[in-house]
Order: C-alpha cells, then sequence, then structure tokens
C-alpha cells in the first residue's frame, strides 16, 4: 500500500462487531497494519451476519478489510505470550469488549502499560470503564435508550423507534479513532502511552444538538420530546409530504421569509402565527399543512427542489437505499464502491469517508479468513520457526478456518 497517515504505525485488534472494527477499519485504510485477534473457535461474530455468499459475510468484509487475522485459543498460555509479544510491538491495542473482560483475560491496562509503555490503549463499552452502568451487558441501541435518544424518535402519540442502522456504534468508532490519534499525536511530544475509555453512552448523549441545553437553559419548561417528521423547536424543519414522494426542508430564520416568497405567500412572513421560531414552533402542524398544500399544486418534485435550491432554501429528496447507492453524486465521490472479494465476489459497500490530498480515496484491501495470517504473523512479526508453529497448530492454540472459494 501507498505511503498513507498510519503506514508504520502497528495496531493490535481485540475488537468485534462494529465499533472497534470501524475504528480499525479506517485505520487500515490509512496504511495501519492492523492484526485482528479472534478468538477460537468462531473468531468474529459478525462472520454470521448477513449477507454470506460462500460462507463470508458482507458485513465482514465492510467491517475487516485490510487486517491480518490471528485466531488463537485464548485460554492457552502459548497465546497469552503470543498476545504479550504482539502487544510490546505495537502502537495501538483496541478492544471492545464487555467492561472487565479484557482485565480478565490478562491485558487489562496496568498490565499493558508495563508490557508496553509508549502504547496506546482504547477500550470501547457500552456505559463506559466506570459508573454504575459499567458492568451492565449493552449493545448500540441499549446505550441510545438510556442516552434519551430513542425517547425523540417517533410519532407523538406513538412508541419510540429505532433507526435501521448502526448510528451508534459506527460514530462511536470515529470517536475512538479521534482519541487514538490525538493520543498517537500526543506520543510524539511526550513519549507516553495512554488509556482511552470510550462509551456509547457518551458519545450518543455527546449527538444531542438542542435537547441538552434547550430543557436545562428553560428549567425545563422545554422538554424535548418526540413529534413524529418535524422538529419541535425549529420550523419549518422536517420531512414533507409531497406531490410524489416525500422532501426534506429546513428553513432557518434568515431563510423564512425568502421561503414565503417563494411560495408566492409573502405574507406568512408577517403572520402573528409564524412571524418568529417560537411562535412558528408552535404553529408546528398548521404551517406544514400550508407547505404541503403548495407543494401539491407544484409540477413535479424535482421542480419543487429545483425551487427551493434557486433560492438556496436546504431541501432534498428522501431516498431509499438502493437510490442512495445509485445516485451520481456518491458514486462519483466513492461514497458507494464496489469491491472484488476473492471469496464473497463483487459487493457494493460504504466508501472511506476521510479523505485526504496527495493519497488515493479508496485502497484495494483484501479480507482474511479466519485465522489466515497465522503463520506469517507468527514468523514474521515474532520470529517463530515453522516447526513451533506447526506444534500450535496441532495443539489447537492456533485455529484457521478458509471460506470456499467464489
Amino acid at each position: 500500500m501507498e505511503d498513507h497517515m498510519y503506514s508504520g504505525f502497528k495496531v493490535i485488534d481485540f475488537s468485534q462487531i462494529i465499533a472497534g472494527p470501524r475504528a480499525t477499519a479506517m485505520m487500515a485504510e490509512m496504511g495501519a497494519d492492523v492484526i485482528k485477534v479472534e478468538l477460537a473457535p468462531g473468531g468474529d461474530p459478525s462472520r454470521l451476519l448477513p449477507f454470506v455468499v460462500n460462507g463470508r459475510s458482507g458485513c465482514f468484509i465492510q467491517q475487516n478489510r485490510g487486517k491480518r487475522s490471528l485466531c488463537v485459543d485464548r485460554k492457552a498460555p502459548e497465546s497469552i505470550e503470543i498476545l504479550k509479544t504482539l502487544i510490546a510491538e505495537s502502537d495501538v491495542m483496541i478492544e471492545n469488549y464487555a467492561s472487565g473482560v479484557i482485565g480478565r483475560m490478562g491485558f487489562g491496562w496496568e498490565e499493558v502499560k508495563k508490557i508496553n509503555p509508549q502504547i496506546i490503549m482504547c477500550s470501547i463499552s457500552a456505559f463506559g470503564q466506570s459508573g454504575p452502568l459499567s458492568d451492565l451487558p449493552g449493545y448500540d441501541y441499549i446505550a441510545g435508550s438510556y442516552a434519551g435518544v430513542l425517547d425523540v424518535i417517533g410519532e407523538a402519540d406513538g412508541s419510540p423507534l429505532w433507526p435501521l442502522m448502526a448510528l451508534g456504534d459506527g460514530m462511536t468508532g470515529v470517536h475512538a479513532l479521534a482519541a487514538i490519534s490525538t493520543a498517537l499525536l500526543n506520543r510524539t511530544k511526550t513519549g507516553k502511552g495512554r488509556y482511552i475509555d470510550v462509551s456509547l453512552l457518551d458519545c450518543y448523549f455527546h449527538m444531542h444538538e438542542l435537547n441538552v441545553q434547550v430543557y436545562s437553559g428553560s428549567g425545563g419548561q422545554i422538554s424535548p420530546k418526540r413529534n413524529g417528521p418535524h422538529h419541535y423547536a425549529l420550523a419549518p424543519c422536517g420531512v414533507f409530504k409531497s406531490k410524489e414522494r416525500y422532501i426534506y426542508v429546513i428553513a432557518l430564520p434568515a431563510q423564512w421569509p425568502i421561503l414565503c416568497e417563494l411560495m408566492g405567500m409573502p405574507e406568512l412572513a408577517e403572520d402573528p402565527r409564524f412571524d418568529t421560531l417560537v411562535t412558528r414552533a408552535a404553529n408546528g402542524p398548521e404551517l406544514v399543512t400550508i407547505i404541503e398544500a403548495w407543494m401539491q399544486e407544484q409540477d413535479s418534485d424535482e421542480h419543487i427542489i429545483e425551487q427551493f435550491l434557486e433560492a438556496r432554501v436546504a431541501a432534498a429528496p428522501v431516498l431509499s437505499v438502493p437510490e442512495a447507492m445509485a445516485h451520481p453524486h456518491l458514486i462519483e465521490r466513492g461514497t458507494i464502491r464496489t469491491i472484488s472479494d476473492d471469496v464473497y465476489g463483487d459487493v457494493q459497500i460504504p466508501g472511506m469517508p476521510l479523505r485526504f490530498s496527495d493519497t488515493n480515496h479508496n485502497q484495494d484491501l483484501k479480507t482474511a479468513h479466519l485465522g489466515e495470517h497465522n503463520r506469517e504473523i507468527l514468523t514474521g512479526d515474532l520470529g517463530y520457526a515453522n516447526a513451533r508453529v506447526d506444534e500450535l497448530e496441532s495443539t489447537g492454540v492456533l485455529v484457521s478456518a478458509p471460506e470456499a472459494a467464489a
């Protein structure tokens, strides 16, 4: 691979499913040597998630391309020695087991920093390494529930809803990447390693925009609430039923008079029901009715969006996943890309979201089968003799399981 932002850095990755693997996937995209430690017998559980072709998971491909797979029996003393040696020569260690698990494996921070005082260790968990909830099991939407996020999604008179995507896991992985990169930068000044505690709950709560300070600042007079497809405190801001489909429209206060002119109703800007942000929010349902009625009178959704954009009022069609995947903008930027996997075949996945000058945006990376790099890592990185690797394989310390070729 060409020289990239993380070229020359070695990462030992104990994480699985999405949150941790998302962080290390981006490191691999940026040139890091990521050794993915998978625990026998099955390795990362995401290897079983749909859609599976020829025994390989598309989900696993998306999160783990470009990583080397080392699969070990974690209870074997030989495995502990292998992992200690890898930790000693790594720049970063990341794990996302439940709080306390990595310590019981013998690799808590106090032990790890003795092995390698300069290493950056990052633990990702649902609730963090401290606090009353820290020992509880948890996943993306469990953390989102505690963070007050799910409670503000859904119809006003309906139940809370959850989005069909790993928002918490994905953005927590990116938060972890930011923290790790910052710690590595600090290490260049201090020479010191760092321990990083990242939780889905902390990251979810950090994503609130108006909700927290509005409730606090108003002394509880404004309480964030579910409001269906429209914002409870900003108007117009939400999903409108248009002539053919749904369109998302947001007009900030300075754009409200422009929108009124665009719709041929300039008087609305001075209407006491809609003349301030507060009155527009208070009369949101009435405002939605007016805007949607205007939309129904237009020639097409395309014409509606053209009018909005010509007036510099932000608007967008609400695309389905297949529509987004086929959009020329996403295709041109490599936001959606097609890769050819040796086992799976061709598959579309999200592209690398970070772009740097003088480097290729999307790298051509391969996905490892379980334990594919056991021998390479032990002989090439750690200096083991082939005979010793043969012995470790025969005793079950090292495990590998190739998928079927396409």
